[in-house]
């Protein structure tokens, strides 16, 4: 699990939950931000909560709308810049910054790129996220981010699996459909996650939407079909796969969180997000997981292989880092700055 929470350190219902169950990590949105001596601090704080293995400190900093740092970190346009610009070091010098600013306050994974390819103008939850309407060119800028990115040692994360450019319905709100057959999604939606998947991207983001082409019965979260099949199987991703938010009414509005959360491990996810939910509900659905684990729900192979692929990816990460940490006043570097004004000039 990675946890979300509430305040500017580690409150002690977390720090309980990690001394029980121990965690995959936790989750930084704007609530938990202060300032970036603060966030370097909590960072050390959460990292020295950690047992056997180090844990994904992470956030959702696309730039754009989603962003939870705020300035003085740099302020990044929206990913469709990069995409009209068509221009691959512009999008390495982007990852570049970003990596050296995350780096900088302790955070080791970040939930980018956005890898949907916006094809549905009236999609109302990706639109400007995405790098590109073409697969091809969302495709190549984003196996350039993650190269770069991770170069950086930070982890990226590609999302949202199957395809979720082509809705019309936030999944934040209600279920969205994916209506195409599966030579559409092989020709439009999978391009960019297959080049990902090339570029060695360490994780990959699952999509509550209902692509019935894939699976008529279950969302692609839940669905073995859709992870464990096509993403691990079929398409060969060997990284870690991360559920979507389980709070989302996309999934809450139908299912309660400790059975979601079973659901989503037994489809072959390896991590689920639990980012607004109370510590109480936190541990409802680790104790749900233990049980499914203990009846047989929850199969060893499925444990094992999660467990595998946290610690593989996780090892590659700790070797790789770099060994100097960014100096704070990197955060909002005059470079980085440049790189953003150039971005914007593709508004």
């Amino acid at each position: 699990m990675i946890a979300g929470f509430t305040g500017h350190s580690a409150p002690d219902d977390l720090r309980r939950l990690i001394a029980e169950f121990d965690l995959a990590g936790v989750i930084y949105f704007a609530r938990n931000i202060v300032e970036p001596g603060q966030v370097a601090e909590m960072s050390r704080e959460v990292a020295g909560l950690a047992r056997d293995w180090p844990f994904w400190i992470s956030v959702d900093q696309e730039g754009g709308r989603v962003a939870r740092l705020k300035a003085p970190f740099t302020e990044w346009p929206p990913a469709s810049t990069l995409g009209r610009s068509d221009d691959e070091q512009l999008t390495v010098r982007f990852a570049e910054a970003l990596a050296t600013e995350l780096r900088a306050v302790g955070i080791n994974l970040d939930y980018a790129p956005v890898l949907d390819v916006h094809s549905n103008p009236k999609n109302p939850v990706i639109g400007d996220r995405a790098l590109s309407d073409d697969p091809v060119v969302a495709a190549r800028l984003g196996a350039a981010f993650i190269q770069a990115f991770q170069k950086d040692g930070v982890a990226a994360c590609g999302k949202h699996f199957p395809g979720h450019g082509d809705t019309d319905v936030d999944s934040h709100e209600a279920l969205p459909v994916v209506e195409h057959d599966v030579r559409r999604l092989e020709a439009v939606e999978f391009i960019p996650f297959r080049r990902a998947i090339e570029a060695d991207v360490a994780t990959i983001m699952t999509a509550h939407v209902h692509a019935r082409a894939l699976d008529r019965e279950r969302i692609a979260s839940f669905s073995p079909v859709v992870v464990s099949s096509w993403l691990k199987e079929r398409l060969g991703f060997a990284g870690v796969v991360i559920s979507d938010d389980l709070g989302m009414k996309a999934v809450s509005a139908t299912t309660p969180l400790p059975e979601a959360t079973v659901s989503a491990l037994r489809a072959g996810c390896d991590t689920v997000l639990l980012c607004n939910s109370t510590a109480d509900e936190q541990w409802q659905a680790i104790e749900a997981i233990i049980r499914a684990a203990e009846r047989g729900m929850l199969p060893q192979t499925r444990i094992d292989d999660a467990w595998t692929r946290q610690r593989r990816v996780k090892e590659k990460f700790a070797a790789a880092r770099p060994v100097a940490t960014p100096a704070i006043d990197r955060v909002g570097h005059a470079d980085h700055q440049a790189v953003s004004r150039e971005m914007a000039a593709w508004r």
